[in-house]
C-alpha cells in the first residue's frame, strides 16, 4: 500500500509539475515576458516543484529529515547522476561564464547550508537546527540569484545564456487563457495532493522497513523528485544540446537550497537528526567535482570518463548510506 501512495503521489507531482508549469509559461508568454525569464524563473520553478512540495508538505508533517533529505539527496543526484548521465550520452560544453559564476555560486550555496546546519560544532548547542532565521537567510540568498538571473536576462540577446535559454524555450505553446489557468490550479491541487500521498508512503516504506527517514529522503525521495531534471537533461542531450544540462543542474540546485529550504524552514525550524556532516560535505564534494572537471582536463568539457566517475562516486556515496543504516 505505501509504494502505491509512493507511486501515485510521485505521478501526481510530476504531472502537476508539468500542468503548472505549462499554464505558467504560457501565461508568462501572452504577458510578452522574455523567453530567457521564463526559462530561468518559471521553468527552474517547475522541475523543482516536486522538491518543493515534498518537503513543505514534510515540514508540516514534522518529517524535518524528509524535508532536508529530500533537497541535499536531490542536489547530490543532479549533480553526480544527471551530469553523468548526460555526459555519456553527449560530452558537455561548459561555458566561461558558467565556470566563473554559477558553479562557484552552486558551491556557495551548499557551504551556506553546512554552516547553517552546524550549530552543534560552531554553536555548541543541544542539536543541529534550521531555524527561522536561517529561512530566512536562505531565502535573502534566493533573492540575490533571482536579481542575477534577471540581470543576465535583460541586456542582450547576444549573450551565450540568451542564445541557449532562447532555443530552449522556442516551444512554448501559448494556451488559451482559459487552459492557463485550469493548468495552474489544477497542477497546484496535484502537487499539493500528490507531496500529501508521497510522504505518507515514504515515511510507512520507512517505518515498514526500519530504515531512518533521513536514508529515504536521501536516496528514494531525492530521486523520484529529481526525475523532471533527468528527463530534460537526457532529452536535451539527445537533440544535441546537452550544455543545457549544467543550467539544469545548477539552477535546480541553487532553487532546492534558497528558495525550497528557505521556505520549508521559515514555516517550521527543521531539526536534522539523521542528516550528517557527511551528506552536506558529499553535497559541497559533487559541486566541486563539477567545478573541477569543468575547469581543468577537457577544455571546459564534461567527458564520458569523467560522467562515468561522477556516477561511480554517487553508486558509492549510495553503497556507504546503505551499510550505514
Amino acid at each position: 500500500m505505501n509504494i502505491l501512495l509512493l507511486i501515485g503521489g510521485l505521478l501526481l507531482i510530476l504531472i502537476g509539475a508539468n500542468g503548472l508549469t505549462d499554464g505558467a509559461a504560457s501565461v508568462a508568454k501572452r504577458l510578452n515576458i522574455p523567453s530567457i525569464v521564463i526559462g530561468l524563473t518559471i521553468v527552474a520553478f517547475g522541475t523543482s516543484a516536486p522538491e518543493l512540495t515534498v518537503s513543505v508538505v514534510s515540514a508540516l508533517k514534522g518529517s524535518a529529515d524528509i524535508a532536508i533529505g529530500n533537497v541535499v539527496g536531490s542536489n547530490i543526484f543532479n549533480t553526480l547522476m544527471i551530469v553523468g548521465c548526460t555526459s555519456l550520452v553527449a560530452p558537455i560544453v561548459v561555458t566561461r561564464n558558467t565556470l566563473k559564476k554559477e558553479i562557484p555560486l552552486c558551491i556557495l550555496s551548499a557551504v551556506v547550508l553546512l554552516i547553517c546546519a552546524n550549530d552543534l560544532f560552531l554553536d555548541h548547542a543541544g542539536e543541529n537546527i534550521l531555524n527561522r532565521a536561517d529561512g530566512l537567510l536562505l531565502l535573502c540568498f534566493f533573492l540575490i540569484f533571482m536579481g542575477y538571473t534577471f540581470a543576465i536576462a535583460f541586456p542582450s540577446a547576444t549573450e551565450p545564456h540568451s542564445g541557449e535559454a532562447t532555443a530552449d524555450e522556442e516551444e512554448i505553446r501559448t494556451l488559451p487563457w482559459w487552459r492557463s489557468i485550469l493548468y495552474i490550479i489544477g497542477g497546484l491541487a496535484a502537487l499539493i495532493y500528490g507531496g500529501q500521498l508521497f510522504v505518507g508512503g515514504a515515511t510507512g516504506i520507512a517505518r515498514s522497513l526500519g530504515v531512518s527517514e533521513s536514508i529515504i529522503g536521501l536516496t528514494l525521495v531525492a530521486g523520484g523528485t529529481s526525475l523532471p531534471e533527468l528527463a530534460t537533461s537526457v532529452v536535451a542531450a539527445l537533440k544535441k544540446n546537452p550544455e543545457i544540462a549544467i543550467g539544469n543542474v545548477i539552477g535546480s540546485n541553487l532553487f532546492n537550497i534558497f528558495f525550497v529550504l528557505g521556505c520549508s524552514a521559515s514555516i517550521t525550524p527543521l531539526h536534522m537528526s539523521g542528516i550528517t556532516n557527511f551528506d552536506l560535505l558529499m553535497l559541497v564534494g559533487s559541486s566541486v567535482l563539477l567545478w573541477l572537471f569543468g575547469l581543468f582536463f577537457a577544455k571546459r568539457t564534461i567527458t564520458r570518463i569523467e560522467g562515468s566517475i561522477m556516477i561511480i562516486a554517487y553508486i558509492a556515496y549510495t553503497t556507504v548510506l546503505i551499510l550505514q543504516s
